[in-house]
């Protein structure tokens, strides 16, 4: 007969080769053995681009399936997960929906861009939708130039976790985990500690955005009110076009951020209130920095075109004074032409030159008298 430690070898190995459950483990009377190095482990989709456990304000160890970190955030004491995801297709946003109890709307909006920053509550869910803003730089401003890259991030808010799911290039969220978990008294206000991060990053994004736009509508200004007027009406009109779009990512944010600074109970806890006003304040600068770059945009092309106007006016009355010229010699040739026997000077032996040189006399009155009154 084998001994018991023969035998506990059988088990164990028979139990690992068939992966049976710990429970089994227990009904043979074996310790559950502990998970060697090497065993795999459930891995994130390629759509999570981090996903962390953070207790009192710092993060646990590791990069854990969101699922397990979920469960982990559950068992302890002022825990929570924060998930980010980045262009999730169907099957894991379905998949994530089900771990964290997310209804089935919010699942499909979060697939979905292009929405209006908003802020609601939805069950025990809270959306908040923002707009994310990048500068795209380029050499010079053509009628094509792309100047603005816009995309969103949403942002769900539970009672033990925050998910964040960004669409489009602009707006990364890398450096906002960065910076937030330096700062674990912030971070240990939970969930909408990281609300707070995301809506502070995307307004410095916006006054980012705006210095650079700043300086494309400099050099717009220079070119249109330069000596030789280079600038083209359709890239003042291409880069109006970016503005408004940026305008349409910057200036809906403002109602539902100010609506989380209300006294409500599904709103930011009071230690965070103030770092929402600050960013309140910031928002309202780049409002006003993105208004004031449309009107003066929609300046700068009334101006264009009153300059256009006027250019087509100067090349009519050009014309018109080279018509006038013109018009003296054909008629002073054709009656001339007549060949009448009683016209003056028909048979004076000089009256071909003459003419001619009556034509080049009123001719140059003319152009004196057309260069003298602007017309030329």
């Amino acid at each position: 007969m084998p001994g018991d430690t023969e035998v506990d070898g059988v088990a164990q190995r028979v139990t690992e080769r068939l992966r049976l459950p710990a429970v089994l483990h227990r009904l043979l009377g074996r310790q559950v053995p502990a998970q060697r190095e090497g065993t795999p482990r459930r891995s994130n989709p390629d759509a999570v681009v981090d996903c962390a456990v953070y207790v009192d304000g710092r993060r646990e160890p590791g990069r854990p399936h969101y699922a397990d970190a979920y469960a982990r955030s559950r068992r302890a004491r002022g825990a929570f997960v924060w998930l980010g995801l980045h262009d999730p297709d169907a099957a894991v946003m379905a998949a994530v929906g089900r771990t964290f109890g997310l209804d089935d709307l919010t699942v499909e909006q979060a697939l979905a861009d292009g929405h209006r920053p908003t802020v609601r509550r939805d069950g025990e869910v809270t959306l908040l939708v923002l707009r994310t803003a990048g500068y795209v730089e380029h050499a010079e401003l053509t009628d094509t130039s792309e100047v603005i890259d816009t995309g969103d991030v949403m942002v769900l808010l539970g009672d033990r976790f925050v998910i964040t799911v960004r669409h489009g290039a602009a707006g990364a969220l890398t450096p906002v985990r960065a910076d937030i978990e330096r700062r674990p008294a912030v971070l240990a206000e939970g969930p909408w500690a990281v609300a707070y991060a995301v809506c502070s990053r995307m307004v410095d994004l916006y006054l980012e955005v705006a210095a650079h736009v700043e300086r494309d509508l400099e050099r717009v200004e220079e070119t249109v009110f330069a000596r030789d007027r280079s600038a083209d009406i359709q890239h003042i009109y291409q880069l109006k076009r970016e503005v408004v779009e940026f305008k349409r990512a910057v200036q809906p944010l403002q109602s539902p951020l100010r609506s989380l600074l209300d006294q409500r109970p599904d709103g930011p806890p009071r230690g965070l209130r103030r770092w929402f006003v600050d960013v309140d304040a910031r928002l309202t600068r780049a409002v006003d920095r993105v208004a004031a770059y449309d009107d003066l945009l929609n300046s700068i092309l009334q101006s264009r075109l009153a300059q256009l106007a006027v250019d087509q006016n100067n090349d009519m009355r050009k014309i018109a004074a080279w018509a006038a010229i013109a018009a003296t010699q054909t008629g002073i040739a054709g009656i001339y032409g007549m060949n009448f026997a009683g016209m003056p000077e028909l048979n004076w032996r000089y009256g071909y030159p003459g003419a001619l040189g009556l034509m080049a006399l009123v001719a140059v009155t003319l152009h004196r008298l057309f260069r003298r009154s602007g017309w030329l």
